[in-house]
């Protein structure tokens, strides 16, 4: 069994660590080496902050939440931004490419007057058989 030795601990310092030893640890030995091997392997020094808490985050959550809105909208309003000027036209161009549209079978001038001028021959040559009778 290995020896004891003192250390010399304010009373209320004392207490608090026996409390937090029995919640957590089976010995009080335990409890110290543990968190002594904590602070050495994570290289941090007790004394460090490291950061905000979940206290503190509570407290100034209204205050992120509202600078993340103001953020989300940014980058909406510059994504619709981008959606108006560059991709829609851009994409319009690019389908206007490749629509493949047939060419439209246009007669020519004359032959529609050609036409034109046949079909009315043919009518007024009916309509004047139709009188002799």
């Amino acid at each position: 069994m290995d020896s004891f030795i003192t250390i010399r601990i304010k009373r209320d310092t004392a207490k608090r660590f026996q409390e937090f030893s029995r919640t957590h640890f089976k010995s009080h030995t335990e409890a110290m080496a543990t968190m002594l091997d904590f602070f050495l392997y994570n290289e941090i020094s007790p004394k460090e902050k490291f950061g905000p808490s979940g206290r503190t985050i509570a407290v100034n959550l209204n205050t992120v939440e509202t600078n993340l809105l103001k953020r989300m909208n940014a980058i909406i309003a510059i994504q619709r931004d981008i959606e108006k000027t560059q991709t829609k036209p851009t994409m319009a161009m690019l389908e206007s490419l490749f629509q493949a549209e047939e060419p439209k079978n246009k007669s020519l001038i004359l032959e529609k007057k050609f036409r034109e001028e046949k079909k009315g021959d043919s009518f007024e040559e009916k309509r004047n058989t139709t009188k002799e009778l």
